[in-house]
């Protein structure tokens, strides 16, 4: 098959989830032995024409000059490229810039979307964002020909709003088994001796639910707050918790070495997400063996089913602080471990990515 990858900063990943699986589907399509393109922007850090047997075409991307507008640009310039390269296949993953140029997409190719989060939900986004967001996932769900859903709570949802069938295909995680307690020296914690929360910083995230409780409970142990707080709501939430010293906000931590041995070590590990489909950071988090108090929704039950504990507000958080611990739920974290290495790891959510082509071609050849 000739395949297109669209939708994404390009390969290799520098930028997030996305990418991250762009890179590893691409490389393991070109082993299977089929002829796969890549669309990155002009100016991704990796300049050159191939990646490990990818295809590597370069559009420009005038994200840098106009914000988020370019991106609608930037996808323009995709879609207009790749009705000259008789693709068989285009992956689009995502919608949300480039589902307003469906007409100008190929005829001949099959249109398959990974529709990602409910990204219209999201409070970062004044009301008129959301109403185009929605306008767009709406383009989106009605024009591909095949629809991907990466968590059982997107699959429903694109059931009930648009009546269209979608292929439930997760997202992936590398397990971690080697753990080495030496960089918690940097962080000045102990193992098994403090909590963490990580996420963006948006009201969605429920950071402010989750350190409520931890204030509420009295405990003094110490909460790692993981993420990039240089923003209106993290210098909220630093305002806030200010006089709390045992709420510390790390900033951004960037090593995954550094990031899977203080999930690993943590003895409890707070997942406040609330909106979207299944979320990378939580794969990981069970692949590094954390024990996971996730906030109570579809999505995140949709993954962690009865292996996790869950809150709905901050009295249940403080609840949850008191009485649990990492040591008496060594099962949960065991059979969240094995969903890993069974049902998320790469070469299964490739396979099944894989497996989903093949049928749609043969949906598609017989009807022709």
């Amino acid at each position: 098959m000739k395949i297109a990858i669209l939708g994404t900063r390009g390969i290799p990943n520098h930028y997030g989830g996305f990418e991250q699986f762009a890179e590893f589907f691409s490389v393991y399509l070109v082993k299977q032995g089929h002829e796969v393109y890549c669309y990155n922007s002009h100016d991704h850090k990796y300049q050159e024409k191939t990646f490990h047997g990818v295809h590597i075409i370069h559009q420009y991307d005038p994200e840098y000059k106009y914000g988020t507008f370019g991106q609608f640009i930037y996808d323009y310039n995709c879609i207009m490229d790749s009705r000259k390269r008789d693709f068989d296949i285009i992956l689009q993953l995502g919608y949300t810039s480039n589902s307003i140029w469906y007409f100008l997409l190929p005829k001949k190719p099959i249109i398959i979307t990974n529709m990602d989060g409910i990204e219209w939900k999201r409070s970062k986004y004044n009301r008129p964002v959301q109403q185009f967001l929605r306008f767009a996932e709406r383009l989106a769900a009605n024009s591909s020909d095949y629809l991907v859903a990466d968590s059982l709570g997107i699959q429903t949802f694109l059931k009930k709003r648009y009546n269209k069938e979608s292929t439930y295909i997760a997202y992936g995680a590398y397990p971690f088994d080697s753990p080495d307690e030496t960089c918690l020296k940097e962080y000045n914690i102990e193992k098994g001796n403090y909590n963490m929360i990580m996420a963006r910083f948006e009201p969605e995230n429920n950071f402010q639910m989750v350190l409520d409780g931890v204030v509420k409970s009295k405990e003094d142990r110490i909460i790692l707050v993981v993420g990039n707080h240089q923003t209106k709501y993290g210098a909220y939430l630093k305002d806030r918790y200010k006089d709390y010293s045992n709420i510390r906000f790390t900033g951004g931590i960037y090593n995954l070495e550094h990031l899977n041995n203080l999930r690993y070590y943590s003895n409890l590990y707070f997942h406040g997400h609330s909106v979207g489909g299944t979320n990378p950071s939580l794969l990981e988090a069970m692949a590094s063996q954390a024990l996971i108090l996730a906030h109570n929704n579809d999505f995140n039950k949709g993954v962690l089913k009865e292996n996790a504990y869950y809150f709905s507000n901050a009295d249940e958080v403080s609840k949850l602080l008191l009485e649990t611990k990492k040591s008496d739920n060594l099962q949960f974290i065991k059979n969240n471990f094995d969903a890993i290495v069974q049902n998320f790891n790469w070469e299964k959510i490739n396979a099944d990515y894989l497996r989903l082509f093949e049928i749609c071609m043969a949906i598609e050849n017989k009807a022709s």
